[in-house]
C-alpha cells in the first residue's frame, strides 16, 4: 500500500515537473528578451554592425550614398508609393516589422508584404541569403559588410512592438518621468528643451518629435534605438529597452503636449 502511495506520488511530482518544463520553455521562446540576450552576446564590429543595421533597415539608400530612378522591380503595381522610397526596408517591412500584419495593413504604405517577425533569432547567414535574393533585388548596390549589418538586425534587433507599444492608443509602456532624464541628456542638444528645434516639415503644417512620436511611434521607436540614417542623432540601444521606451513615452506626453 504504502509502495503503491510512493509510486503515485513519483508520478504526480514528475507529472508537475514536466509541465513545469513546458511552462518555462513556452515563456522563454515569447519572450522578446531572448532575442535581446543573443544582441548582447554580440562584440566590437559585430554589436556595431547590429546598430548600423538599424539604420540600413531604415534607408539603406541613404546611408550608403546610393541613387536609384526607377521603383522597386518587388514592389506591387497597385502601390502608391513611386521610385526610391519602395526601395527601403521599412517601406514593405514597417516600422514595426510586421508589414501587412501591422501598422501599414492599410493606408498610403499598404503593400500587401509580411514582415520581418518570422526571422527573429535565425540564423543570419540564412538572412543573408534572402536578402540576396532576386525579390529584394539589391545585387551590389549593397556591400558584403551592409548585408551583414542588415541581417544582424533583422536576427537580433528587432522586437516585437505590440508587447510595447498600444496597438489602439498608440501609447509607450515607458514612463515619461524617467524618459526626461535621457532626453535632457542626451536629445537635447538638437531637439530642444520643448523639442521644437527640428520642424520635419514646414512652417505652414510643422512636424516636431513630439508629433511623430504619437502619430507613429513605431518609427520613433525604431529611430530611438537605432538612430537616423547620415545624420549625428546617436543609437541609444546600449541603453535596456525599457530606458528606450521611456524616452518614447516621454517624447509623447510632455513633448507631444
Amino acid at each position: 500500500m504504502n509502495n503503491e502511495r510512493g509510486m503515485k506520488t513519483k508520478t504526480t511530482n514528475k507529472l508537475f515537473y514536466c509541465t513545469y518544463c513546458m511552462f518555462i520553455f513556452v515563456l522563454l521562446i515569447n519572450n522578446p528578451s531572448v532575442c535581446a540576450g543573443e544582441a548582447e552576446k554580440l562584440t566590437g564590429k559585430k554589436f556595431a554592425q547590429l546598430a548600423r543595421g538599424g539604420i540600413l533597415y531604415d534607408n539603406w539608400l541613404t546611408e550608403l550614398q546610393v541613387k536609384v530612378d526607377n521603383t522597386h522591380p518587388s514592389y506591387p503595381s497597385d502601390g502608391k508609393q513611386k521610385g526610391e522610397t519602395t526601395w527601403r526596408c521599412k517601406e514593405c517591412h514597417g516600422w514595426d516589422y510586421k508589414g501587412k500584419a501591422g501598422a501599414y495593413s492599410t493606408g498610403s504604405h499598404y503593400t500587401g508584404i509580411v514582415g520581418i517577425r518570422a526571422y527573429s533569432n535565425q540564423k543570419p547567414e540564412k538572412i543573408i541569403k534572402v536578402l540576396k535574393d532576386d525579390t529584394h533585388a539589391f545585387g551590389n548596390m549593397i556591400s558584403d559588410d551592409a548585408y551583414e549589418a542588415l541581417a544582424l538586425f533583422v536576427a537580433y534587433g528587432q522586437i516585437d512592438v505590440d508587447l510595447y507599444i498600444d496597438r489602439t492608443t498608440k501609447k509607450s509602456t515607458g514612463d515619461p518621468a524617467s524618459g526626461w532624464r535621457i532626453y535632457l541628456t542626451t536629445c537635447v542638444k538638437c531637439h530642444g528643451d520643448d523639442g521644437k528645434e527640428i520642424n520635419f516639415r514646414d512652417e505652414a503644417k510643422p512636424e516636431y518629435i513630439g508629433t511623430i512620436a504619437n502619430k507613429n511611434p513605431w518609427e520613433t521607436l525604431h529611430k530611438i534605438r537605432w538612430g537616423h540614417p547620415e545624420s549625428q542623432m546617436i543609437s541609444l540601444v546600449f541603453l535596456d529597452l525599457e530606458a528606450q521606451l521611456h524616452v518614447l513615452s516621454f517624447c509623447q506626453t510632455v513633448l507631444g503636449k
